[in-house]
């Protein structure tokens, strides 16, 4: 097995025996998700509206984690297997996401992660934003979650309800549309949805309509968390900072540098960073995190400029310290 297959942080086998379904899983923090998922143990689905983006990223992850790199042609097609699979679809139709979350639960028989990954949205000045550009964003960001999360808990995640028996596995079928017959649709006992929003917190600058669908989903967050808790779902969400991504790349060094000083860390996020606080929410101590946002950006979130703000640093250059009378340095 090769090294890249294991977690770096996690126990092997953390995630065994369990299916993940990760949305805008073909590119940037969504694939470093379904592969670290994937490392530690569950057979992930990833989804997105580009089939071609999504085969390149199975390839990808199957190389990574040791599988078979090849990607035969009508992998999305139901019935199809393996660790790693895909299947396109448009999050914003709640018909296509309920085929989504279908087509999980028909290729593995159960369905125990659902990360909502999938967003976006466009720089403008908040005076630009037209009707449009504000439905986009709200449909692909707040609506296209909505769709996801409500499907699976409808189809099968979180099937039982907190202290009832869930059937064996097995339960009830749906037969196949490969004519490979009927398979076993599991009800699980409980499951787990991440939201993934955006940092900073409190305002974004050419992206306003971004920030609003962002606070919506962290508020629907915390409701649906207490909605499904009698479902034993556990509902939290991750509040993104900048990050290393192919998505960075369209940008000038001096830009990205320029993102980079805007974080007290003083540099932008690795993508396996991220990946490992979902694998964290996915695992059993996610259950105490249900209805939070766990905010990971750098300390971005505590302060928006170049760090440290100009002012504020000493002739040296670095934030002066503080004396207390009668007591050495703080």
């Amino acid at each position: 097995m090769p090294d890249d297959a294991r977690s770096q942080v996690f126990a092997a086998g953390m995630l065994d025996g369990q299916v993940a379904l990760v949305t805008g899983g073909g590119t940037g923090l969504g694939k470093a998700t379904a592969l670290e998922l994937a490392r530690c143990g569950a057979r992930v689905v990833i989804a997105g509206r580009r089939a071609q983006v999504l085969r390149e990223a199975v390839a990808e992850i199957r190389a990574r984690i040791g599988m078979d790199a090849r990607v035969v042609e009508g992998l999305d097609a139901p019935g199809a297997g393996g660790a790693v699979d895909w299947v396109a679809g448009d999050v914003r139709e709640p018909d296509d996401a309920r085929r989504l979350i279908q087509t999980a639960l028909r290729r593995h028989g159960r369905l125990d992660m659902l990360v909502n990954n999938a967003g976006g949205q466009y720089y403008t000045p908040a005076e630009g934003i037209v009707a449009k550009g504000w439905r986009a964003v709200w449909r692909l960001n707040v609506e296209g979650m909505l769709n996801m999360a409500e499907s699976a808990v409808e189809c099968g995640l979180g099937g039982a309800r907190a202290g009832e028996e869930g059937p064996e596995e097995g339960g009830k079928e749906e037969e196949g549309e490969d004519g490979m017959g009927a398979r076993p649709l599991a009800c699980t006992r409980g499951g787990t949805i991440v939201n993934v929003t955006l940092s900073p917190h409190h305002g974004m600058p050419g992206m306003a309509h971004s920030g609003a669908a962002r606070a919506a989903v962290e508020a629907l967050t915390r409701e649906l968390a207490a909605r499904w808790a009698d479902r034993a779902v556990v509902v939290a969400a991750v509040a993104a900072g900048h990050y290393d991504t192919e998505a960075m790349a369209k940008y000038p060094d001096a830009v990205r540098a320029g993102m980079a000083r805007s974080v007290p860390l003083q540099r932008l996020g690795q993508p396996r960073e991220h990946a490992w606080l979902v694998a964290l929410l996915c695992s059993p101590l996610g259950r105490a995190l249900s209805g939070s946002t766990v905010t990971l950006d750098g300390a971005r979130d505590n302060w928006f400029g170049p760090w440290p703000p100009p002012g504020l640093t000493g002739e040296t250059g670095e934030v002066p310290t503080e004396q207390r009378r009668g007591a050495g340095p703080v």
